[in-house]
């Protein structure tokens, strides 16, 4: 069971002791730190919304009823997406929201995933500000004539993709041409609702459901990553479907399967949807340093600038401010496109991708050939009290001194004549170590994830 306290929020396991795991009373006491620092910068009200896990129901009544008590207006999306309540904060005005999501976790986690006035995760400081006012418990509620009002809005899904289809990059027309046959795996979240409502706007007509129902019974990990969707892999060749869909519990993660039954790759639904916008607007791109260079690829062969930035969304979002780029995100399926908004969408992807793929004329299989070969290995050690984090990392960057090292976040390694890196850092989400390494094939990436995990287990006498 765990808890883990971050600058972007809390995030844990239901049930057990309060301060080991993620109780009502840690949820209302973060709920009344959030609150307060809202109220601190002058804001009056807090959206919230909510995946469809079993725990979301209570945790988002303790929440609501936390930040009326402090006499915070409450507007209510319930069952939403990340991206669409990030979207809903500045169109509502509100000093801020709350999504109640442990993303890819699975079913016995969830999460208070904090947003600032504009929609967009708060910063490392602003964060810092919350957790320190949550251990304080600098709390001062309303007097009960001065309690929030509550109100359910429900219609933000249906606006959310109609800022979609308004986008001029986004041509439903193409798409509807196309004639495509698309399976979906929601995973039993929000995703059954957003993504079926987003295909038919876009002129899909033949959907191929699987786990679509927002009962939060999740069929399998909800993280999207091909040992996850091996049933949606045989559903889209079984069903001649001509592209698989996958989201994550809370839709801000987009993974893909080919006409073939194959993934797509999720490193490369970033890769695919830039080159499609910077075939039409020239400019530059970010993503973070455990994603994969063929972004960096495409993104120079088409005339633009690309920058790596720290993990965490609000870092890549803070790089694509500074760099004025036209599209960013994550190798994990993240697609931000700041012309909508600064957060991960994979409403927004799937919209941008079908776009890409229609106008190609191409397979998805066929598509994906045309970029930049290269292949990720995805690891992870469990953290133990035995492992000093730090250590580890400075005696890998020594080991590895003669070599590109990059220590903004972690240590990355390039190897660059190799054309390979590997990756190492502490997971904010989770007690993991993670390791990624990229070379231009499996079996290499692989080799080179088992050497830097090697190195890790000598050092910490694992």
């Amino acid at each position: 069971m765990t808890l883990i306290k971050s600058i972007s929020g809390i995030r844990g396991t239901i049930g057990g002791k309060p301060g080991d795991n993620l109780t009502p009373i840690d949820a209302v006491k973060f709920a009344a730190a959030f609150g307060t620092w809202v109220k601190s910068r002058n804001g009056k009200k807090v959206v919230i919304g909510r995946d469809a896990r079993i725990s979301g129901e209570m945790i988002s009544t303790l929440v609501t009823s936390t930040l009326q008590g402090l006499g915070l207006d409450v507007i209510d999306l319930g069952l939403s997406t990340t991206p669409t309540v990030e979207i809903a904060v500045p169109l509502e005005k509100a000093g801020g929201g709350i999504i109640l999501t442990a993303s890819h976790n699975p079913a016995q986690w969830n999460a208070l995933k904090l947003l600032n006035e504009n929609g967009e995760f708060i910063s490392g400081d602003d964060g810092a500000e919350v957790l320190k006012l949550a251990e304080q418990e600098a709390f001062d509620f309303a007097e009960v004539t001065k309690l929030g009002k509550y109100t359910q809005n429900d219609t933000y899904i249906k606006k959310h993709i109609a800022l979609i289809l308004k986008n001029k990059l986004v041509d439903v027309k193409a798409i509807q041409n196309a004639k495509f046959k698309i399976a979906v795996d929601a995973v039993n979240s929000t995703g059954g609702i957003a993504v079926p409502l987003l295909l038919k706007a876009l002129g899909v007509k033949k959907i191929v459901g699987m786990y679509t129902e927002p009962n939060g019974k999740f069929p399998h990990n909800p993280e999207p990553l091909p040992e996850n969707i091996k049933a949606i892999c045989k559903k889209v060749k079984a069903e001649k479907c001509h592209l698989g869909i996958i989201v994550d519990p809370d839709v801000d993660r987009l993974a893909l399967v080919q006409e073939d039954g194959k993934p797509f790759g999720e490193e490369y639904t970033l890769v695919a949807v830039a080159d499609y916008i910077l075939s039409k607007r020239k400019g530059n791109t970010v993503s973070n340093l455990s994603s994969t260079r063929a972004l960096r690829d495409v993104t120079e062969k088409r005339g633009g600038t690309y920058k790596a930035a720290a993990v965490g969304e609000v870092n890549v979002v803070t790089a694509m401010k500074e760099t004025k780029a036209v599209i960013g995100g994550e190798g994990n399926g993240g697609v931000i496109f700041g012309e909508l908004h600064y957060g991960r969408d994979a409403l927004m992807g799937i919209a941008l991708f079908l776009t890409h793929l229609a106008k190609s004329k191409m397979k998805a299989s066929e598509l994906r050939k045309t970029y930049p070969a290269y292949f990720i290995s995805k690891n992870k050690i469990e953290l133990t009290p035995q492992i000093n984090v730090d250590k580890v990392l400075e005696e890998v960057k020594k080991k590895y001194a003669t070599e590109k090292v990059n220590t903004i976040d972690g240590v990355k390694i390039d190897f660059e004549a190799e054309k390979e890196w590997v990756h190492l850092r502490k997971s904010n989400t989770e007690p993991i170590i993670r390791i990624y390494a990229e070379s231009q094939n499996e079996k290499k990436a692989d080799a080179l994830a088992q050497r830097i995990i090697d190195d890790i287990k000598r050092i910490a006498n694992l």
